[in-house]
């Protein structure tokens, strides 16, 4: 099972930890980025992450879960492999029109219980956003979980759903107006599957 040491040698062997000055999807800057999608790529990796979120989240929980749901595109494989790791199905949520919702066919049993996951969570609103869906859609949120909560700390549950991040790595992050990257003169980019070419 990846320790967080392992995981944190994972990141950095498949290149997926880097460093500069990097536009977040929730609009903050930071001058680290961490990109799932380089670990994700490799089925084994993404297998290891996986197992390992879910070993993560206690045993008389897990036991509970019916189903996963994470939010496109950088929670598509994650849900995956905790749903192959759990022996449930997995789906994802998916924007429209600005609005995340369930589409391709995916529908919640009534009362499902699931578990909400995400590659990687900064001010969490993907993830809140993905529970909505699935409240709305008659599920039951019993548990979230992330590869890594870069929040420094700052989400300790998503509304009395408990959280399991399988790694807390605190990265510093800045409004705009207050990056100090910014204010040096040093170009933002986008490196996140919203920016990608």
């Amino acid at each position: 099972m990846l320790n967080p040491d392992q995981l944190v040698a994972l990141y950095e062997q498949d290149g997926a930890l880097l460093h500069g000055h990097f536009l977040l999807s929730s609009g903050l800057h930071s001058d680290t980025y961490l990109q799932s999608a380089r670990v994700l790529q490799h089925p084994e990796h993404a297998a290891q992450v996986a197992e390992a979120m879910v070993a993560g989240i206690p045993a008389a929980l897990r036991a509970q879960i019916t189903a996963v749901v994470g939010p496109a595109m950088g929670a598509v494989i994650v849900a995956h492999e905790c749903g192959r790791a759990l022996g449930v199905r997995a789906f994802f949520t998916e924007r429209e029109g600005g609005q995340m919702s369930l589409r391709r066919g995916f529908a919640l049993d009534p009362g499902e219980r699931v578990l909400v996951v995400e590659d990687i969570t900064t001010t969490g609103g993907s993830t809140r956003e993905c529970i909505a869906v699935v409240q709305s859609g008659g599920g039951k949120v019993l548990a979230v979980s992330a590869i890594i909560d870069r929040s420094s700390g700052g989400i300790p549950d998503f509304d009395g759903v408990p959280y399991y991040p399988l790694l807390r790595l605190p990265v510093q992050t800045w409004e705009a107006a207050n990056c100090p990257l910014c204010a040096a003169g040093s170009p933002a980019v986008k490196p996140g599957s919203r920016g990608l070419r």
